[in-house]
C-alpha cells in the first residue's frame, strides 16, 4: 500500500466536479488540450448533456473528438469552437454547470503557442456570466512555463476580485524544486445560502 500523496491540481478539479455535475447538464472545456477534460465532462453529463469546447488550434479539436469517439461518446454530445476561449461569451449562451480551464500549452505540440492572461481574463469574465447557480468554474494554472506566472497571478488577482457572491478556493504546492501547478477553483452561490 502506497503512501497518501496529494492529488495533482487536475485530479482534484475532476473530483469536485465529479460530485457536481449531473447527466442533462451542459460544461465547458475552455481549452481542449488533447480532450482529456472534455471526455470527463461528456461522461459526468451523459448523453442527454452536452460539452462545448475552445481551443485555437486544429490538432486539438481532432485530437479532441477522436478520444470521444474512442470512448462511444455521440457527436451530438459535444460543439467544438476554434476560438480562442476569449469568444466563449459569445458562443455559449445558455447556462451551464461547470467550466474547466486547463492553461498552458498544447502538450506534444509547439510549446510556444500558450494561454495568454488578457485572452484567459475575457474567459473569466464569461465564464462568470453563463456559471449558474452552484456551478463551478476551475482553473490549472502552469506557472513553470514562459508566460505562465503572469497568467497565474492574474487569474489569482480576478478570482480574488469575485465577491460575496463566490466561494473562492486556491490549491497549491509549495517547496517544490520548479513551480508546481495549481488549481483555483469558484463556486458561484446559491441564493440563500
Amino acid at each position: 500500500m502506497s503512501p497518501f500523496a496529494f492529488p495533482r491540481p487536475t485530479a482534484l478539479a475532476h473530483t469536485w466536479l465529479t460530485a457536481l455535475l449531473r447527466p442533462g447538464d451542459h460544461a465547458v472545456d475552455a481549452t481542449l488540450g488533447n480532450g482529456h477534460d472534455a471526455l470527463f465532462l461528456a461522461q459526468c453529463v451523459g448523453v442527454e448533456g452536452k460539452v462545448i469546447g475552445f481551443d485555437i488550434q486544429a490538432e486539438a479539436l481532432g485530437a479532441s473528438s477522436r478520444l470521444l469517439e474512442s470512448h462511444g461518446i455521440p457527436p451530438h454530445c459535444y460543439e467544438w469552437h476554434q476560438r480562442s476561449h476569449a469568444f466563449m461569451g459569445e458562443c455559449v449562451k445558455q447556462p451551464v454547470k461547470a467550466v474547466m480551464f486547463n492553461l498552458g500549452y498544447l502538450p506534444g505540440a509547439d510549446h510556444g503557442v500558450i494561454t495568454e492572461a488578457d485572452e484567459t481574463l475575457a474567459a473569466l469574465h464569461a465564464a462568470a456570466r453563463i456559471v449558474q447557480e452552484g456551478g463551478m468554474i476551475t482553473i490549472v494554472c502552469y506557472p513553470g512555463h514562459p508566460g505562465g506566472d503572469r497568467e497565474k497571478n492574474a487569474v489569482c488577482e480576478w478570482a480574488g476580485r469575485q465577491g460575496d457572491g463566490w466561494h473562492v478556493v486556491h490549491y497549491e504546492k509549495h517547496v517544490t524544486l520548479r513551480p508546481a501547478p495549481m488549481l483555483v477553483a469558484l463556486q458561484r452561490k446559491e441564493k440563500g445560502r
